[in-house]
């Protein structure tokens, strides 16, 4: 069922379910073009019942996933990724027209995706566990790891085509079969046209199934994960809001949770750094998507003897970014994804100014584009410093500092810990405060937004927990001890 975005609109798109493109008994919805609100498609609005389908095929065809020769598999993936390069202009323009992003933000999410495709392709070649010493006489010992089952899947609008492979990649990587559930913003760059993907490259029914639903109809389909028993592990990405909802539920149903959720991501810049790359840096740090990526930077610290020079360059740097249609090449800052998104900037915009912060560019709104945003003289108290909610959108903070110290405490302020970035030319102090923060990532010299598709990305504290890359092979395998004796056993009675 592949469609090409020019046939797009009009379009019903529908789940897909044990290999089979299937409707919802003629229910759908529409999906907007964030730009302009023209309608891009029609997809189908499914429920509890076609929740229960995607599960029950994902189950039948886990036994004969988990057992496929790794070559086999190996062979799946790399036509899989293949055909995501073959397919990059159409698929440039679908997450522009669904989601927005630029053709910079498109062609850095296709690369990120072929090159997750054809390292996964590798392993189910690497060693599968230990064997171990026994105190017992005669007796051996071996661990080993085995995929956990089926896993679902929640997907995002933001990064849709990249985050949903990490979603649902690295689960079927190590065994294991999937549902996702994908925004309901971006079911075809969230799910659909992955499902699209694998069906060429020839994987089996029932490995991967997409199940797409109706603005406020997510929690019936979540329902139905929670309560299968054949569903072992929730994969979970967006806010930490919703995280603690699905949570809830985890945890009455003993279920297994990855959380990739949002993050504060400040910037440190100490007296030594290199202004220059640092502009270049925060850049695109802060306002790749328009800053609607959960690594986005929020805030820098500049030490204040750059803090002037940093400031009218990275000013002169962002107001050079073009803003418009995402489907123009030279457009760098596309629309936010929708009214409340402009809101919560707005909102965020003038709180921060009534309090006396200083607006150095941008804060003025033209329907749904939004130009970068820099603040400086932002008091504490201001929503979009304070670091306890996550702002999404083009706006960047700036504070001088004077002490390195007070600066990285400042930093450190806040219950989201995924990404941090140090700016300087001395490794030793870069090291130093990298050891020190408290986050699952941390670069030096280069932005928080820094991702290849082999490093373990993930949070700590309210930005969630596990990691991608070959490292999720511990949240979606579990361990199996065997042991063999080769002598009578000594038992007490």
């Amino acid at each position: 069922m592949t469609l090409s975005v020019d046939s797009v609109r009009s379009t019903i798109t529908t789940h897909f379910i044990n290999g089979e493109w299937t409707d919802a008994g003629g229910a759908t919805f529409p999906v907007y073009n964030p730009l302009d609100g023209e309608l891009v498609s029609e997809s189908a609005a499914g429920g509890t019942l076609e929740a229960r389908a995607a599960v029950a095929a994902a189950a039948a065809a886990f036994p004969e996933w988990a057992n496929l020769a790794p070559g086999a598999r190996q062979l799946l993936f790399l036509k899989a990724a293949d055909i995501v390069e073959r397919r990059t202009e159409e698929l440039v323009e679908l997450m522009a027209v669904e989601g927005g992003a630029s053709r910079a933000f498109s062609t850095f999410q296709i690369r990120l995706s072929a090159a997750m495709l054809r390292q996964a392709a590798g392993w189910g070649y690497l060693p599968a566990g230990d064997v171990l010493r026994s105190d017992v006489p005669g007796r051996t010992a071996t661990v080993t790891r085995k995929p956990l089952g089926v896993v679902a899947g929640f997907t995002p609008w933001n990064g849709a085509f990249y985050l949903a492979w990490r979603t649902f990649l690295l689960p079927m990587a190590f065994g294991n079969t999937t549902v996702i559930k994908p925004s309901e913003l971006a079911p075809r760059s969230a799910g659909l046209v992955h499902a699209e993907i694998l069906a060429e490259a020839g994987f089996p029914p029932g490995t991967f199934n997409v199940v797409t639903h109706a603005p406020g109809a997510a929690a019936a389909i979540a329902d139905v994960f929670f309560e299968s028993p054949a569903v072992r592990c929730i994969n979970f990405t967006g806010s930490d809001k919703t995280a603690r909802i699905l949570g809830a539920q985890a945890g009455r149903a003993l279920k297994r949770m990855v959380l990739e959720l949002g993050g504060f991501n400040p910037v440190i810049m100490l007296e030594d750094a290199d202004v220059e790359e640092s502009i270049r840096a925060v850049t695109f740090g802060a306002f790749l998507h328009q800053g609607q990526v959960c690594m986005n930077s929020r805030k820098v610290y500049v030490h204040r003897s750059l803090h002037d020079e940093f400031v009218s360059g990275l000013t002169a740097r962002v107001e050079a970014l073009k803003i418009g249609d995402p489907r123009d090449p030279e457009v760098i800052i596309g629309p936010l994804i929708n009214d409340s998104a402009v809101e919560q900037i707005v909102a965020r915009v003038k709180d921060a100014l009534d309090r006396g912060a200083t607006l150095v560019t941008g804060g003025k709104a033209d329907g749904r584009l939004y130009p970068p945003t820099i603040l400086t003289h932002v008091p504490a108290d201001a929503m979009c410093t304070t670091g306890a909610d996550e702002t999404f959108g083009p706006l960047l903070v700036i504070e001088a500092f004077d002490d390195s110290e007070e600066a990285f405490r400042a930093a450190q302020n806040t219950p989201f810990g995924l990404s941090a970035s140090v700016m300087t030319q001395d490794r030793a102090r870069g090291l130093d405060l990298a050891a020190r923060f408290d986050t699952g990532i941390i670069h030096i010299n280069a932005p928080t937004m820094a991702s290849e598709a082999a490093l373990p990305v993930g949070g700590v504290k309210d930005s969630g927990w596990g990691r991608s890359g070959y490292y999720a092979i511990e949240d979606f395998t579990e361990l199996r001890l065997t042991t063999m004796s080769s002598e009578p056993g000594r038992y007490p009675f």
